[in-house]
């Protein structure tokens, strides 16, 4: 079988996320591949409601390489989506011409309702369904997603808050002054009464469970990672207690301080200040005194779509 041909049972996930690119190989048996790369496609979306050239770009020259990832797996299938920024953008046409010249499939826009759907789906696929009701919460580039459920998705309400979006709306210094912190916080503050108020029984969830990179990065530099390893951070558990000793240190230091602590990302240090601010004042807010980190998330809720569907997806030629 040559690199040109195609196999049916293998399938890939893409997410076009405000920040980070990511791709999922799966066999459906196994994960193959599980990249990410942060692309910053968010860029200044908030201010201009464009996506910026240059964001673009980064996002296609990443596309490429996981094409060539895709080819040598000899994926079948593949199913690519766009979140909160495309979703911000009022050139996101252009940009999907550019991303379906690349990887062969025409990206689709997804809702916030339908991000979340997906993200519970993937992060609650391996938890044990007597430990729900799960409040799943994701925070994202651009938006944060809370999905409250046990073996399905039951409420679902998406926030425009998220790590680049704070961060490029309130964080004007390095390291942050007390007031961009009161800022940032204050403002998710506001966004939580809307999640009270649509899924009133959020604060009642049996497990509470975090995705994406602020919580990941948390639980990174609570362990005290020297490099990435999904498997001690897949389902770690995370008190409150560390959550808040993980914001003092980051919010206190500059970027230059922040990237020597060891599970720091270099490439997310610039807009962890945002992040972490959401993801500490949801933990207040809920009264949160641990939550399940999970690295499952929208990408699993993709690929379990594409190995039971298969009218999901494009064939890739």
């Amino acid at each position: 079988m040559t690199e040109t041909q195609h196999r049916s049972d293998v399938v890939a996930a893409i997410d076009l996320g405000t920040n980070s690119t990511r791709l999922l190989v799966h066999d459906g048996t196994n994960t193959c591949e599980r990249l990410m790369t942060i692309t910053r496609l968010g860029q200044d979306v908030d201010r201009t409601g464009r996506l910026a050239s240059e964001a673009i770009d980064r996002v296609v020259t990443c596309l490429r390489e996981y094409r060539t990832v895709m080819d040598r797996h000899q994926v079948g299938r593949v199913r690519v989506v766009a979140t909160s920024a495309a979703r911000d953008a009022t050139n996101c046409d252009e940009f999907f011409d550019a991303v379906e010249a690349v990887v062969g499939a025409r990206p689709e826009l997804l809702s916030g309702q339908q991000e979340g759907q997906l993200s519970f789906r993937g992060a609650t696929a391996d938890l044990d369904p007597t430990d729900g009701p799960f409040l799943v919460f994701d925070i994202g580039g651009g938006s944060t997603e809370f999905v409250y459920g046990t073996e399905r998705a039951e409420s679902t309400i998406s926030l425009d808050i998220g790590c680049v979006r704070m961060t490029e709306k309130y964080v004007e210094h390095d390291p942050p002054l007390p007031e961009e912190l009161l800022a940032c916080l204050s403002v998710t503050e506001a966004y939580l009464d809307d999640v009270a108020r649509e899924i009133p029984q959020a604060s009642t969830a049996r497990t509470f469970v975090g995705l994406a990179g602020t919580v990941s990065t948390a639980a990174a530099v609570e362990i005290g990672m020297d490099s990435y390893d999904r498997d001690q951070i897949h389902h770690f558990r995370l008190t409150r207690a560390a959550a808040e000793d993980v914001y003092r240190t980051l919010v206190t230091e500059n970027r230059q301080q922040r990237i020597h602590n060891p599970g720091m990302e270099e490439a997310r240090a610039d807009v962890i200040v945002g992040g972490i601010c959401v993801l500490i004042r949801v933990m207040r807010y809920f009264d949160i005194d641990e939550l399940v980190v999970s690295e499952s998330d929208i990408l699993d809720g993709l690929v379990f779509s594409l190995h039971e569907d298969t009218s999901i997806g494009a064939l890739l030629a």
